[in-house]
């Protein structure tokens, strides 16, 4: 559980969990933008049932990921790279972008079915 205590373990759970999360949906799309097809394709549901799961696990690690960048005060020793302001906001443009991303994975199943038309 060390990993997942610091802000880029948080972020990286959460990656998972979306990817989880997302895969029954993104998965067809992206065989088929590969050039993979068949009728095969739409059985690749297996894991709907465990969406909501997947994103309660998502939203709970980008909690973690946002209470360890935004609201737990830093303690670190002079000179260490933890110290330096620019690795504070490295990890909060890096929390951000990865934060949209997951959304849009989040989201896929409501505005996918754009792509496929």
């Amino acid at each position: 559980m060390a990993l997942f205590s610091t802000p880029k373990g948080s972020l990286v759970g959460g990656v998972l969990a979306a990817i989880g999360a997302s895969l029954c949906c993104v998965g067809p799309l992206v065989l088929v933008s590969l050039g993979i097809g068949g009728a095969w394709i739409g059985s690749l549901t297996a894991l709907e049932p465990y969406r909501p799961i997947f994103i309660a696990i998502t939203l709970v690690f980008l909690f973690l990921a946002f209470r360890k960048l935004y609201l737990v005060p830093r303690t670190c020793e002079p000179g260490t790279p933890c110290a330096e302001p620019t690795t504070l906001r490295n990890q909060r443009i890096i929390f951000w972008v990865v934060s949209v991303v997951l959304v849009a994975l989040l989201t896929f199943p409501y505005y996918g079915v754009y792509f496929l038309e």
